[in-house]
């Protein structure tokens, strides 16, 4: 899905550019999602050790 939406582009003014887009993406994809993601507490898990304290602002756990 995020092929289809910048394989259309021919080029990106900046890297933020491209991840702005991106981003945009999957929050379009995200809403066609039925199945649950695997290994998300597992996931989260990792990403609050990574992250720490930025990860509360997205909900997780901690």
């Amino acid at each position: 899905q995020i092929r289809k939406v910048t394989k259309t582009k021919g080029a990106f003014t900046s890297d933020q550019a491209l991840l702005k887009l991106i981003y945009l993406a999957i929050q379009n994809i995200s809403k066609k999602w039925t199945m649950p993601i695997r290994n998300w507490g597992l996931t989260m898990q990792q990403l609050h050790l990574k992250f720490g304290e930025r990860m509360k602002a997205f909900g997780g756990s901690k």
